[in-house]
């Protein structure tokens, strides 16, 4: 890619014809080809220009190639990431996304190469990570955008492992008070499982692999899961369908997803995809209206072996002993030799711990591994459907994460089509890890159109929220989808608000969206009728929530109260009550770190108020006195919290005083002073929780870490009417106007246009760049 006269005309080699790209007033861009493959070569150059440090580090850190840039430190985690990396047959991958995918990619991956030759070429045209860093853009490979697997959202093997930890040290009535399992689900241990066999750090590498090393985190903090809701004609002010998502992920700098518009003869698709990925995976193509969120399929399983103690590298299996295979790859590492890295594989997956001492290794079974399971890649396949009926079986070849796709049509269809692999256990249902040795087999997957669907409700609208969301009548036992779903607070508080009204529009559900009540405090609050205190700032206390609209809004002072009371204070001691009953005094410390660990602030609220709702025995045999006790002991140190915190006048509390969203680069600690006016964005002051429709999760400091950083709403058939929004900005580059320029809007929950007519996009137009052909790729 090479300059060629104009400062916005860039000749790029391997185009057709010239391409124009139109960016709007909020960095969106509008590329206009005269052919897909044109398209997407242009879509690759526009990611690039973009977004290219973060892609490229998308890219080094799937591949495990950090250390070759960043030092031997990272060499661990190259290792750990190559172990899941997909290691299968190229063409069954490519054929798995339908019969453009390779094609797809492979043009968009030139147009990424193009624009890093330019870079290459022009190194002032380089972002300044690359120049404080002081290496360059890596050129890509397309199979390196379908062999990475390891950023996608993978949970359920930590909810396996957690749940064996807890069983191993305290029970199964522990157990149910750390998480709740729907439905309802008695635990068994698999005959042939030693839970004491299974270590605390078991899943270190598998961490490794899918954590990036400059966030560590706790397995579900800054994801609260995603909504997303369908309202057919009958329920809206204009008589068009409208179709809402807003995805929840980790809150980052730049953003994780990247608005773009492609048009081209016979595709003309608009809406956010993730950046190092060709298409869009939510969004609208003129015909149709499409957005997704996590459907919370069980797709992993940790196998536990019995080792031969004469050879570790051997397990037991069936009647004899079965071998791993050994994969050496060698590490390139910056300022040292290369690492050889010995990878370890049994026919379940890559070996993640081995313990000679036990007699016993450990390897992950994933569904994400398997052709055509690399995350959203499926999105091309379904992008440019012409209608529900074409959407909906684009769906039969979709893989990985599970997702719950909405979709509407200007005729006024509106529908719901879960898909994803679920994997086919017979007589074990995945809840817990299970032996190696060949009786917890996986028979293949459920057909897609096995799961439920539904076409045009009778009620005129449908929404998910990651909750237990399939019908009563559902054969849980013979098709188990998992039994680790998300609470359903969001869903109910969505469906509450939508049953309510007929004459929705646009900017009613962007509100929706943008909407902080508490359920679960809601539901707390009956609790306080009556209690009194002697204490003035109990008494002061119990009068502030019981006036409050359970509202989490960040000028709320009760909110910060509720927040601080409800997480680090009346939920602890309710539990350790609960655990009073079950276990001996010196281990219920214990066991309350564990159900409720401290770095961990969004534990399930479903048990807090299954205590309280529905105690039974498990208080005692006086409950109403038990909770009503824990009240009144844990308001005045919350009481006196918040004031160490926010002051000793109450009515100068504000939520948002403490939960801020406050935006910082990954590699901020290694650019130190010399990028301390871009690498990080904020603060902000937020509303929210991780139990309100705008889900705003924050860890022990309150800093917001996830929630709904893209949000669109699109009015179907009046396309131009649509709104969106996506922090802090479109681009990537501290350099570029759209790095930021978005934050603020977000944080106040605002939203702009998402334009998609021509006529709108030229009206709005700040900046046009024309991709012509030639040049090299420099590569």
């Amino acid at each position: 890619m090479t300059a060629a006269g104009a400062t916005d005309t860039f000749e790029v080699p391997g185009l057709s014809a010239p391409v124009e790209i139109l960016i709007d007033r909020w960095g969106v861009p509008h590329l206009y080809a005269g052919s897909r493959a044109d398209l997407f070569l242009a879509q690759g150059v526009n990611a690039a220009r973009d977004r290219l440090f973060q892609i490229d580090l998308w890219r080094r850190r799937g591949l495990g190639l950090l250390a070759e840039v960043f030092g031997p430190e990272y060499a661990e985690h190259d290792r750990a990431a190559r172990l899941f990396l997909y290691r299968g047959d190229m063409a069954a991958e490519w054929a798995s996304y339908g019969p453009d995918a390779e094609r797809v990619t492979t043009a968009f991956v030139r147009g990424i190469n193009a624009f890093v030759a330019f870079c290459r070429e022009r190194r002032e045209h380089l972002p300044p990570e690359f120049r404080l860093l002081d290496y360059e853009p890596a050129y890509w490979q397309p199979a390196d955008v379908a062999r990475i697997r390891s950023h996608g959202l993978h949970y359920n093997l930590h909810d396996e492992v957690e749940r064996a930890r807890t069983m191993r040290d305290f029970g199964p009535e522990v157990e149910d008070l750390r998480k709740v399992r729907e439905p309802a689900h008695t635990l068994r241990v698999p005959e042939g499982l030693d839970l004491s066999v299974i270590p605390d750090d078991v899943l270190r590498v598998y961490r490794m692999a899918t954590t990036p090393p400059w966030a560590p985190q706790a397995p579900r903090q800054g994801i609260d899961g995603s909504n997303n809701w369908v309202l057919a004609p009958s329920r809206t002010a204009t008589g068009r369908p409208v179709l809402a998502n807003d995805p929840h992920r980790a809150v980052t700098l730049p953003a994780l997803r990247y608005l773009a518009h492609l048009s081209a003869p016979g595709l003309d698709v608009i809406g956010a995809g993730e950046p190092a990925l060709p298409g869009v995976s939510i969004g609208h193509n003129g015909r149709l209206a499409f957005g997704l969120t996590i459907f919370p399929i069980d797709q992993e399983d940790l196998y536990v072996y019995r080792t031969d103690p004469a050879d570790p590298k051997r397990y037991a299996y069936g009647a004899g002993w079965e071998a791993m295979t050994k994969v050496t790859e060698t590490i390139p590492v910056r300022g040292g030799e290369p690492v050889t890295a010995d990878l370890w594989f049994t026919r379940h997956g890559p070996v993640i711990d081995e313990r000679p001492d036990r007699d016993a290794a450990f390897a992950v079974r994933a569904a994400w591994l398997e052709p055509g399971m690399a995350p959203y890649l499926g999105s091309m396949d379904y992008m440019g459907a012409t209608g529900p009926d074409a959407f909906v079986a684009a769906m039969e070849r979709w893989g990985a994460p599970g997702e719950n796709q909405v979709y509407a049509a200007p005729d006024g269809t509106i529908g719901w089509r879960p898909a994803g692999r679920v994997p086919v256990r017979r007589g074990w249902d995945g809840t817990l890890p299970v032996p190696g040795d060949g009786r917890y087999e996986w028979d293949g997957h459920h057909p897609v159109g096995a799961l439920p669907s539904l076409r045009d409700p009778a009620d005129g609208w449908f929404a998910t929220a990651n909750q237990l969301n399939l019908p009563d009548d559902y054969p849980h036992v013979e098709r188990t989808v998992t039994h680790d779903w998300y609470a359903p607070h969001r869903h109910e508080r969505i469906a509450e608000v939508l049953a309510a009204r007929s004459d929705w529009t646009v900017a009613d559900c962007v509100a929706l969206q943008n909407d902080y009540v508490s359920l679960p405090a809601r539901r707390m609050q009956p609790l306080l009728a009556g209690l009194t205190s002697d204490d003035p700032r109990v008494a002061e206390g119990l009068q502030l929530l019981r006036d409050w609209d359970a509202a989490l809004d960040a000028d709320s002072a009760a909110a910060a109260l509720f927040e601080i009371w409800y997480r680090r204070h009346f939920r602890a001691e309710l539990l350790r009550q609960a655990l009073r009953r079950l276990l001996p005094a010196e281990r219920v410390a214990a066991a309350l770190a564990r159900v409720l660990p401290a770095e961990d602030a969004t534990a399930d609220a479903r048990v807090d108020l299954s205590l309280l709702l529905d105690p039974g025995d498990r208080l005692g045999p006086d409950p109403d006195a038990v909770i009503r006790t824990a009240v009144l002991t844990t308001l005045g140190p919350a009481m006196a919290e918040t004031g160490r915190l926010l002051g000793p006048d109450t009515g100068t509390w504000r939520w948002g005083t403490l939960h801020q969203a406050h935006l910082h680069h990954p590699l901020a600690k290694l650019f130190g002073e010399q990028a301390s006016d871009w690498s990080s964005v904020g603060p902000a002051p937020r509303g929210g929780s991780g139990e309100t429709v705008s889900a705003t999760s924050y860890g022990p400091g309150f800093r917001q870490t996830g929630g709904a950083s893209f949000r669109l709403v699109v009015d179907v058939g009046a396309w131009d009417e649509s709104l969106v929004m996506s922090t802090p900005g479109q681009s990537g580059d501290p350099a570029s106007p759209h790095y930021r320029d978005l934050f603020d809007t977000w944080a106040a929950d605002g939203a702009f246009p998402l334009l998609y007519s021509r006529e709108q996009v030229e009206k709005h137009t700040t900046r046009r760049i024309t991709l012509v052909p030639g040049g090299t790729t420099g590569e």
